[in-house]
């Protein structure tokens, strides 16, 4: 059940009314519930104990690119995940909340030598890499720190993950990852290299997935290419599925995560029995967006009503530089007035006030509303505030998060000042 429900025809995050939240913080302010986190990221813990329950038998590490907030990185800390970061910044907000090293794996394309001088200063637990390139360079700046880098690398299988192509990660033409031909090629020289260490092979074939079938075809052909390793002596030790499980944003039904892990597991299992003996393989996961982007809205308030010749418009105080996949995806949010009223609804766009024709986060909605009222944009705990930008010179968001009926300030709203601190007037 979603953590935002109706009481008394006012919409709530779990025991607060979000006029509350609107009168005490203001606006636009992301607003997350720890109820529905928790319960989000225990769906795959309790899905590892039960097909895996040995210790240390699997890993889910959050996918730190979906929302990077300290708190909410804190809390999933404090529920045993592991951190997936894309940057040398996400691993420094990994550690200052409280995340460990070794829990900590590190994807993404372009990795300087300088991020991967931090990530072997705190000896993180695998580096997922990404190219031929990116090997060699890893292997050298190990070198010059006297250290071995523990590698895995991101296999792109050429599995179609049928979503939308700005999202989609494991086709051929995509940038991601080590092509499934030159894999076997690729481990060899890995294997060959001095500070390099090879534990594991990783793949992400993209986001927003509805059905299980493409992630389970990229597991069979990660299982055939760890078969081929073992005849050259090349052990993999854990295998990463990586993320990529949806949410419903407009009626969608993704599959449910107890099931996908359970048919996962059961493939595994039956691979390990057989070609094993049963020979144990850590299994690791990246979700982001199925623990967090339904456990998010994005509260915004109503500044004018504008009749257009063709369109109605709702313009509201959040714009696309707080919310910016709809802009970029042409992404769909659902959008729920906080206070119910009984007026007839008007169909209306609700557009912000940045000045982009692009600048819009819903289309065509029937609503009744006026001036002053509150909207809740739904859906936004993953990828909202990790995309939000100061364009137009405007301060970033609050965010809170609520627990129970107490509030917790998480991110103070910035203040234009902020925003130009950091540049300086010439002559």
């Amino acid at each position: 059940m979603s953590p935002f429900q109706y009481h008394s025809h006012l919409l709530h995050a779990e025991s607060v009314p979000l006029t509350r939240i609107a009168e005490q913080f203001g606006t636009p302010t992301y607003v997350y519930s720890k109820s529905a986190i928790v319960a989000n990221f225990e769906a795959y813990a309790k899905a590892c104990r039960k097909h895996a329950p040995q210790a240390d038998a699997t890993l889910i590490c959050f996918s730190v690119k979906s929302n990077s907030n300290l708190a909410i990185l804190q809390l999933l800390g404090q529920c045993g995940a592991g951190f997936d970061i894309v940057s040398g910044g996400e691993l420094l907000r990994v550690l200052a909340a409280g995340g460990a090293a070794d829990r900590i794996i590190f994807s993404g394309v372009g990795k300087t030598r300088d991020e991967m001088r931090l990530a072997l200063s705190h000896d993180i637990l695998c580096f997922n890499v990404e190219s031929i390139p990116e090997l060699h360079r890893l292997d050298a700046v190990a070198g010059e720190l006297g250290k071995r880098a523990r590698i895995s690398l991101r296999v792109n299988p050429n599995v179609d993950a049928k979503t939308h192509p700005y999202i989609s990660t494991g086709l051929k033409e995509n940038k991601f990852g080590v092509a499934f031909d030159d894999a076997l090629a690729t481990y060899r020289i890995a294997a060959a290299l001095a500070n390099i260490d090879v534990t594991g092979i990783d793949c992400h074939i993209g986001s927003q997935l509805l059905d299980d079938a493409p992630l389970l075809e990229a597991v069979d052909r990660l299982i055939e290419l760890i078969d081929r390793l073992a005849e050259e002596g090349i052990d993999i030790h854990h295998l990463d599925i990586g993320g990529g499980i949806g949410i419903n944003y407009e009626g969608e039904e993704p599959v449910a995560v107890g099931a996908y892990l359970e048919r996962l597991f059961a493939k595994i299992d039956t691979w390990r029995t057989a070609r094993h003996g049963g020979t144990p393989i850590k299994v690791l996961f990246e979700p982001g967006r199925s623990i967090v982007g339904n456990a998010g809205l994005l509260l915004t308030e109503v500044q004018y009503l504008k009749d257009g010749a063709a369109k109605n418009f709702a313009v509201v105080d959040a714009a696309m530089n707080d919310l910016m996949r709809p802009a970029m995806y042409q992404a769909w949010h659902g959008v729920q007035e906080v206070q119910k009223r009984p007026n007839a609804a008007v169909t209306y766009d609700v557009v912000g006030p940045v000045c982009e024709s692009g600048d819009w986060l819903a289309r065509e909605r029937a609503l009744s509303i006026a001036p002053g009222d509150l909207l809740a944009i739904m859906s936004a705990g993953a990828y909202g505030m990790t995309m939000a930008s100061n364009y137009n010179t405007r301060g970033r968001a609050a965010e809170v998060l609520v627990d129970g009926q107490t509030l917790h300030l998480v991110r103070r709203r910035e203040a234009a000042a902020e925003l130009f601190a950091l540049e300086s007037l010439v002559g």
